[in-house]
């Protein structure tokens, strides 16, 4: 989850495709999906579905970091103590 964070994290307070998502954590969609559906349930990550650039195209799920979500990363990040009610899991 650290990789996916720190991904996040980067694009803060921006959203970020899934593939987008992927291609900058090297996980395949079968680990970040139940990942971003996880760190969903924990309150760390929001979602909404947006228009595609191109007309023609379908909407494209995107993901950000809520306010908990980067007060995790940046406690990952720095090595620090883990929010309280946060849960740390590695990928």
């Amino acid at each position: 989850m650290s990789r996916l964070l720190a991904a996040l994290h980067d694009a803060a307070p921006g959203w970020v495709h899934g593939y987008d998502l992927m291609k900058r954590t090297d996980l395949m969609s079968g680990t970040l999906y139940p990942l971003l559906i996880r760190m969903a349930e924990q309150d760390l990550v929001e979602s909404e579905w947006q228009d595609a650039a191109q007309p023609g195209r379908p909407q494209r799920h995107a993901y950000r970091l809520t306010a908990k979500g980067i007060a995790l990363a940046r406690a990952v990040r720095d090595d620090a103590p883990l929010p309280s009610g946060a849960k740390s899991s590695a990928a």
